[in-house]
C-alpha cells in the first residue's frame, strides 16, 4: 500500500521569530518513502538541521515578519496490514533493562508519574506483567478520557488528565505513559501520521496523532490508548519522553497559526 502524507501549516509572525521544526519522517522509516518529504517554505529562509538527544530530525529557521506557510508532500510504502502486538511479552525486570530506556522510567513535564504511583498500584497491580499490564492500561485510559478536539490544552498534565477525564489523544498517551512508568514498565511519547485507512467514515479532519512504545520482552511495541484497535498506516515522525520533546513546532515569539491541514491518505493502485 502507498500512502500520501503531508502537511500545511499557515502563520502570521508579527516579528522576526525562530523556530524549531520536528516534521520529517522518523529515520525508521525514511527507507519506505518513494517521494522525499522534503520541507517548503514560502517565503523561502535558510533552514539547518540537527538530530536531538532522542534521534529525532529536527529543523532551524528564523521566520520573518509577515505570513510565512509550512508544508510537504510526500509517498510511502506501508504494509497495508493492520498493527500487531505481542500480548504474550513479558515484563522485563528494572536491573535488566538496557540503559538507553532508563529515562523513560522517569517523571517528566508531562508523565507525571510519580504522582500517580499509587493508583497506579491500585488499579492495575493484579494484572499480569508485560503486554497484559499495559493493555490493561490502554483500556482504562480509552475509558476514563473523553475525546474532544474542544478539550485541547498545552499544559495539562497525566495527573489533570486523569482527573479531568476528557482531552485529546496526547492526554490518553501522557496518562498511560505514566501508569506504565509507575509500573516501572519504560514508555515513551510517539508523534506520527496516522490516516483514516480501514476505518468507517464519516472520517474527522486529518491530524497528527499521539500514541506510545512501551519496552517489553523482544523490544519495544506500540500501544495507542485513544483509539484502542490496531490501526493501519501509521508512519512514526519523533519519540521522546512526553509532547514537549516531540512538539511539531516551538516557537520563540508570538506568532498566530491561521492554517493547518495535515493528510494521510491511501493512493489508489494504478490500473
Amino acid at each position: 500500500m502507498k500512502l500520501r502524507i503531508g502537511y500545511e501549516l499557515d502563520y502570521d509572525f508579527p516579528q522576526p521569530t525562530p523556530l524549531i521544526l520536528m516534521l520529517n519522517v522518523h529515520f525508521s522509516r525514511f527507507s519506505d518513502l518513494e517521494t522525499p518529504d522534503y520541507m517548503r517554505i514560502e517565503p523561502s529562509v535558510p533552514i539547518s538541521a540537527y538530530r536531538d538527544g532522542f534521534g529525532n530530525w529536527c529543523s532551524r529557521l528564523l521566520a520573518p515578519a509577515g505570513a510565512m506557510r509550512i508544508t510537504a508532500d510526500a509517498l510511502i510504502s506501508d504494509s497495508g496490514l493492520p498493527e500487531t502486538t505481542n500480548l504474550s511479552a513479558g515484563q522485563v525486570s528494572v536491573d535488566l533493562l538496557p540503559e538507553e530506556t532508563i529515562v523513560f522510567l522517569l517523571a517528566s513535564r508531562f508523565c507525571d508519574s510519580d504522582r500517580l504511583l499509587d493508583l497506579a498500584w491500585q488499579l492495575f497491580g493484579h494484572t499480569p506483567p508485560g503486554a497484559p499490564r499495559v493493555q490493561a492500561i490502554c483500556d482504562f485510559v480509552h475509558q476514563r478520557i473523553a475525546f474532544d478536539y474542544n478539550d485541547a490544552s498545552v499544559t495539562r498534565t497525566a495527573t489533570e488528565a486523569y482527573r479531568e477525564g476528557r482531552g485529546v489523544c496526547r492526554d490518553y498517551a501522557h496518562l498511560a505513559i505514566a501508569f506504565c512508568r509507575a509500573l516501572n514498565i519504560p514508555a515513551r511519547y510517539c508523534t506520527c501520521y496516522l490516516g483514516d485507512v480501514g476505518t468507517p467514515p464519516p472520517w474527522p479532519p486529518g491530524d497528527f496523532a499521539a500514541s506510545f512504545e512501551a519496552y517489553l520482552e523482544g523490544g519495544w511495541q506500540m500501544f495507542d490508548p485513544r483509539n484502542n484497535v490496531p490501526r493501519i498506516g501509521r508512519v512514526l515522525i519523533a519519540r521522546g519522553r512526553d509532547a514537549a520533546d516531540v512538539a511539531i513546532a516551538t516557537t520563540f515569539g508570538p506568532n498566530t497559526l491561521k492554517g493547518f491541514r495535515v493528510w494521510t491518505d491511501e493512493v489508489a493502485a494504478a490500473g
